[in-house]
């Protein structure tokens, strides 16, 4: 069942993707110092502390309008504080769209996560699971 879910969600994202336009598409992704990165395999997406993020990514669709990774969720529970918080782990899926002029290179521009079963507080709405990668200045 969970590979099931996660192989609809890479094959709509994909769908997605094929129906763009031939306009130039992303390369990279940048990462929390901004830096274009190829197929990274973790993106951290709560660049301040590390605690929200995605670990040993295997994409697909990598260069399309939209880039598919199937990997491991990491979230803090910030239980207690976020530095005496837990981290727990979920399957998930990374979502990169969108594009950007990045250290000369056009990178994907917004990352989203979803995860197999209930997702932590952190990203209880895709709004909350949504975040802009920045690139360096």
């Amino acid at each position: 069942m969970k590979r099931a879910v996660l192989t609809a969600v890479v094959a709509a994202a994909l769908a997605v993707a094929g129906t763009a336009g031939a306009a130039a598409r992303p390369t990279v992704a940048p990462n929390c110092l901004g830096k274009p990165t190829v197929k990274p395999a973790e993106v951290v997406l709560a660049c301040a502390d590390a605690g929200l993020g995605v670990r040993g990514i295997v994409w697909v669709g990598w260069g399309q309008a939209v880039a598919a990774g199937v990997g491991t969720a990491f979230a803090n529970d910030c239980t207690p504080t976020c530095s005496a918080g837990h981290f727990h782990s979920y399957r998930g899926v990374l979502l990169l769209s969108g594009s950007q002029r990045c250290g000369g290179k056009i990178a994907y521009k917004t990352a989203a996560v979803a995860v197999v079963g209930s997702p932590p507080p952190a990203w209880a709405t895709p709004a909350d699971a949504t975040y802009p990668l920045r690139c360096a200045a």
